[in-house]
């Protein structure tokens, strides 16, 4: 595998290299980014043979998808601050989705928000090492144009049994952010997280593509308090969310396997002084015509 480029930059010491509140505190003016989700090599042909555990063992249509993918990005004008992928793959698919990647323009950070395939439906302490050794950390801050944004391992909301003391410090490493944020002179404060909050309403049942009642409504009080405006995730392989008291919750399908009706996407969100607008996009429409028209002018 060839070596990690710039664009590898790993989060460590829970930020991200160039992206800390000091050189990014400061509002610059309206930017976009791109929140992909779920390209997930080898589910497509898992799905269709109804093995999901040891049916996935091609991902050519998943890696053409996500090459795709990085070619639309590359053509976007004006240019993502950054893109924020949900999820990524097992060990033995790593390399290749790495060597998908390296095609991505290199003044484009990638940001990599853990999920279930990569840490397992209960992580444990050794899944987590292995995602953080791979990928960086698992939980960070970082800041773009003003704007404060969370990382989180939404893993350790769903079943933190395996790790216990891991699900404490990061508990209390979201409380302090959390508290920060509410003081903090960030225009906004978005939330990434794998697993989302909800898929239509709050007051939901429970279900595996989404938290749990009495944990999802504790972080719905608790961001709201902070002044959270929205949390993406993906996980769902179908667009969804609501919103609820003044936090959006943005469920975004996925880049592969699709498990509704939607098409391979990625999400364009422009983030302008009042307001944080997205607009889901097909690979194909991002492709040929790049970002809406009327996404664009927020951005002039």
């Amino acid at each position: 595998m060839a070596e990690d480029k710039n664009i590898f930059l790993r989060a460590k010491h829970r930020t991200y290299e160039g992206l800390t509140e000091d050189e990014e505190k400061q509002w610059r003016g309206p930017f976009c980014f791109i929140q992909a989700a779920d390209p997930q090599l080898g589910l497509m042909k898992a799905w269709r043979v109804g093995d999901c555990d040891k049916g996935g063992d091609e991902w050519t249509e998943e890696v053409q998808l996500t090459k795709q993918a990085v070619e639309a990005i590359n053509k976007l004008q004006p240019r993502p601050r950054f893109v924020v992928i949900c999820c990524q793959f097992r060990e033995e698919q790593e390399r290749d989705l790495k060597n998908v990647l390296q095609a991505i323009n290199p003044d484009i950070p990638l940001v990599f928000v853990s999920g279930n395939h990569d840490l397992g439906n209960t992580p444990t302490p050794d899944t987590v090492e292995q995602y953080c050794h791979a990928w960086g950390d698992d939980y960070f801050s970082f800041w773009v144009g003003g704007v404060l944004c969370l990382v989180l391992n939404s893993q350790l909301f769903f079943d933190s049994s395996g790790c216990c003391q891991l699900e404490e410090s990061h508990e209390a490493w979201l409380e302090e952010q959390l508290q920060k944020a509410a003081k903090s002179s960030a225009r906004h404060v978005i939330i990434f997280q794998h697993i989302p909050l909800y898929l239509k309403t709050p007051d939901e049942e429970d279900d595996y593509f989404s938290l749990q009642r009495s944990k999802r409504e504790n972080l719905i009080q608790r961001f709201c308090r902070a002044g959270v405006k929205a949390v993406f995730s993906g996980h769902y392989h179908r667009n969804a969310g609501g919103c609820h008291a003044g936090l959006d919750m943005v469920v975004t399908s996925a880049i592969g396997c699709q498990l509704g009706k939607d098409a391979h996407g990625v999400r364009v969100v422009v983030v302008t002084a009042d307001k944080i607008i997205h607009r889901y996009h097909s690979l194909d429409q991002l492709s040929e015509k790049g970002m809406d028209e009327d996404l664009k002018k927020l951005l002039c």
